[in-house]
């Protein structure tokens, strides 16, 4: 039997969480992790005790802010922090999986929160069609490590 990578179970714990997002554009999972253990875990959606997008706006989704991203969902990653945050875990040191990589308003709260690396599955710029991912290079460009992660993760949703 072959005994799988931490990177491969958490890529494949996002992955599935991706599938819990009831954002009708883009479903995002996130795993926050430290020393080789869960400390939170997240997926893009609005705040809690709001509404779910596809259920109150199932042709359009929630409205549209002046750059032309959700007005109401909180990104994956940030899900993962605040919760992880709100429970007083502590995040320095950790490693973030996310199935996007992070946009720019993500790669300053991860760089601030002292995390230390992120490994993402797919990239934010291909999905916005933009030249470079703008979130990747701030992290590296101050010091946390970035990967796209390698492995192979089955059964992704068509949106993720």
């Amino acid at each position: 039997m072959t005994t799988l990578k931490f990177d491969d179970i958490y890529m494949e714990l996002a992955a599935n969480l991706a599938k819990k997002s009831h954002c009708i554009k883009r479903h995002v999972g996130a795993v926050l992790t430290k020393d080789t253990r869960i400390i939170s875990i997240g997926y893009n959606g609005p705040p809690a005790g709001t509404h779910n997008c596809d259920e109150e706006f199932p042709e359009t989704g929630c409205a549209r802010d002046s750059k032309g991203s959700c007005s109401l969902a909180i990104h994956a990653e940030q899900n993962a922090i605040l919760y992880a945050v709100r429970n007083n875990a502590s995040v320095e040191g950790s490693t973030l999986y996310v199935t996007l990589s992070p946009c720019l308003a993500c790669a300053r709260i991860i760089y601030s929160m002292g995390i230390e690396k992120v490994i993402y599955l797919k990239s934010y710029a291909e999905y916005k069609g933009l030249a470079v991912d703008e979130g990747v290079t701030f992290l590296e460009k101050f010091g946390v490590r970035t990967e796209k992660y390698q492995g192979e993760v089955k059964g992704l949703t068509a949106l993720i």
